[in-house]
Formats: structure tokens, C-alpha cells, sequence
């Protein structure tokens, strides 16, 4: 008999910020098959007989290619065992979830995706950083800054983002942030609009630099920023000192 795969996300960073549920599977699985971006504290939470997989990838540095991970969840499945495959953030937002699922429905093995929260919402929130607030911004859309380098062209739209009135999130974005600034401001973004990045978010090593659209790329290769960081550009960054601001960083850098 078959067992059963469970796509849970880890949520951003902070270990407390993990589902009920997602901790209760990690805690019954057989095998968790974990990427880098997970705390890697809940697997101190794993059964002592659970076989423990790292499958983590990084930039140009892949221990197995997604092809490999699909076949190795739907392989500790079919042996009957419960594999909890545990994903950084939320699983189907930027996380090759949905691949992974439908891996297992060619293969006819049960699954369930337990969401989690996700780095988009909650590193902003841990830096003081409202997505949204009525007076300010009524919408908030979200992209990578990381797009598949198969694909034969770029589907960022960046002439429409830069029209939009909400707030921008970019995910994976690091390494493109001065492209990404560039891109906005030639489709017609003012420069001087808020912008601030933050890294490692909701943990005790998160560090936000706060700029503008055309200054954050210069300040974040300055304060040498690395991933994972997320990006937002919108005028809520400015919501952060007048009040929302609380939690304790390991540095906060702003443009004088």
C-alpha cells in the first residue's frame, strides 16, 4: 500500500510561525525531505527513526534538480512510508509545490498541501511594513525577481507594475534589484518612491535598509545585503516610523 505525501510550508523563518497542522506532520513523518530556507530547528521535532533528507537548493548549486526531487517523494511514498516534504514560506507560492503535487497524482499517490506562511506578508509585517492600510494602499501584488532562465522570455510586465497604485513585492530579487529598479523607473515609476529591503526576515538576524526606488539598489549592495531578502516599493514603507515599527533587528539601515 502506498503511503502518503504531505507539502507543508515552514513558514519565513521564525520556527513559531509554522502551522499547528505542519508541526503535528513533521512530528508523525517517516521521512521529511527539507530545503535550506527552513528553520532548521523544527527538525529537531522529527521522530529519531525519521530519515531525514536535505534536498535544498542553492544559486548553481543544486544537490538534486526538481526532476530528482519529484521521483525521490513519489519513490519514499510508494515504499509506504509518510513523507512530509517540508518547503520554506508557503509551499505553492514560488515554491515548485504544485509540480510536486502533481508528481504524485501521475503516480496516483495521496496527497495534502498544508499551506504556510509566506516570506511575502510576514517579513513586511516583522519589519513594520503594512502591505495594505486604506489610506495608503488597497492592494499589494507580488512577483519574483527570479524568473525560470529556460523560459524563452521574460514575463514580469513591468510597464503595468509600474502603473499600479498598491504595493510591489519581489521574492528572490537580491541579485536583480538594480535591474528591477531600472525596469520600473524607465516604464514610468517615480524614483524617489519608498522602497526598503529586508533580509533574513522574522528572525534574530533580519536587517532592513530603507531607500527609494532608485537609491535602495546602491544602498543594499552598501550594507551588502544577501539572500534571502524581500522587496517591497510602495509608499507603506514609510508607515514604518510613524508607529508600526516593533520588532528588534540586527540592523536597520536608512537613507539619510
Amino acid at each position: 500500500m502506498s503511503g502518503k505525501v504531505y507539502l507543508v510550508g515552514a513558514g519565513p523563518g521564525d520556527p513559531d510561525l509554522i502551522t499547528v497542522k505542519g508541526l503535528r506532520l513533521i512530528r508523525q513523518a517517516d521521512v521529511i525531505l527539507y530545503d535550506l530556507l527552513i528553520p532548521m530547528s523544527l527538525l529537531d521535532d522529527a521522530r529519531p527513526d525519521a530519515e531525514l533528507v536535505n534536498v535544498g537548493k542553492q544559486p548553481k548549486k543544486h544537490r538534486f534538480s526538481q526532476d530528482e526531487i519529484n521521483r525521490l517523494i513519489v519513490d519514499y511514498a510508494t515504499r509506504g512510508l509518510t513523507v512530509v516534504r517540508l518547503k520554506g514560506g508557503d509551499p505553492l507560492v514560488f515554491g515548485r509545490g504544485s509540480e510536486e503535487a502533481l508528481a504524485c497524482r501521475v503516480a496516483g499517490i495521496a496527497f495534502e498541501i498544508v499551506p504556510g506562511v509566506s516570506s511575502a506578508f510576514a517579513v513586511p509585517a516583522y519589519a513594520g511594513i503594512p502591505l495594505t492600510h486604506r489610506n495608503v494602499s488597497t492592494s499589494f501584488t507580488v512577483f519574483t525577481g527570479h524568473e525560470d532562465p529556460t523560459k524563452p522570455e521574460a514575463s514580469v510586465n513591468y510597464s503595468a507594475l509600474a502603473q499600479l497604485d498598491g504595493t510591489l513585492v519581489i521574492l528572490m530579487g537580491v541579485n536583480q534589484l538594480g535591474q528591477i529598479s531600472a525596469e520600473l523607473i524607465a516604464a514610468g515609476m517615480p524614483a524617489d518612491k519608498p522602497a526598503a529591503i529586508i533580509q533574513t526576515g522574522t528572525t534574530d538576524a533580519q536587517r532592513t535598509v530603507i531607500g527609494t526606488l532608485g537609491t535602495l539598489p546602491d544602498l543594499a549592495l552598501a550594507a551588502e545585503i544577501r539572500p534571502p531578502a524581500t522587496i517591497v516599493i510602495g509608499e507603506v514603507v514609510a508607515l514604518r516610523e510613524m508607529g508600526v515599527a516593533w520588532f528588534t533587528e540586527a540592523a536597520v539601515l536608512e537613507l539619510p
